[in-house]
């Protein structure tokens, strides 16, 4: 099997970016073992399974389990699929109908904010404290460590840490977790996370808009 590999919240000169593995062809992994092995082979932060591309419908894995909403799966999803010629308006998640469309050279999908709970935010001082954060830092449960790098402008640092012992140390990228920091501080963002990977984010009340750069990353072929 081919899985095409993306890499989703690329940053502003192209690289960056959190890899994505999209198995376009759902139906040919049926069942929850499959697909958990599936992804636990590919072992990226998540990997998204399109069960049927004209009406958006798709599941989402990381290498220990499934989630019913994540961010970085469902901007990669919508950009494979316009880049396939479906129209991906609308993806469709466990979780419930995500709009999605292309604006200002970016893939954006628009969440509810309650989707993303379960991620501890933890603000620093300052960037460098952000970033001198060991890989992982001392703790249990998804930790997003952020800072101010220009609190006028919104802009953001920030280093995600999933610690559920799935051999995820560090996220490149995390749509959920900026979706959960928009929602807190009552604003628009802009991210800088990871390496050198850029989420931007609009607050809209009850729901959250997010979006970057994707870019095809190469095929992975698993088994013969």
């Amino acid at each position: 099997m081919d899985v095409r590999v993306l890499r989703v919240f690329t940053g502003p000169d192209g690289s960056g970016g959190n890899l994505l593995g999209v198995v376009h062809d759902g139906p040919a992994v049926p069942g929850d073992a499959a697909r958990q092995r599936l992804a636990a082979e590919l072992g990226f932060s998540e990997t998204v399974f399109v069960d049927d591309p004209l009406r958006g419908e798709v599941d989402i894995r990381t290498p220990g389990g499934s989630l019913p909403f994540a961010g970085h799966p469902l901007v990669g999803a919508a950009w494979h699929l316009r880049q396939c010629g479906y129209a991906a308006d609308v993806l469709r998640p466990p979780a419930g109908d995500v709009p999605a469309w292309t604006a200002s050279g970016a893939t954006w999908i628009r969440a509810r904010a309650s989707w993303a709970a379960g991620r501890r935010l933890q603000q620093y001082a300052l960037p460098a404290d952000v970033d001198a954060l060991p890989s992982p830092p001392p703790g249990d449960g998804w930790l997003y460590a952020w800072s101010w790098h220009h609190e006028p402008a919104g802009a953001v640092r920030a280093r995600g840490f999933p610690r559920r012992g799935d051999g995820i140390v560090e996220d490149e990228a995390t749509g959920a977790a900026a979706l959960s920091l928009t929602a807190a501080l009552r604003r628009d963002l802009t991210i800088a996370q990871g390496a050198s990977s850029l989420i931007r984010t609009r607050y809209e009340g009850d729901c959250v808009t997010l979006g970057g750069g994707v870019d095809f990353a190469g095929v992975r072929t698993i088994g013969e």
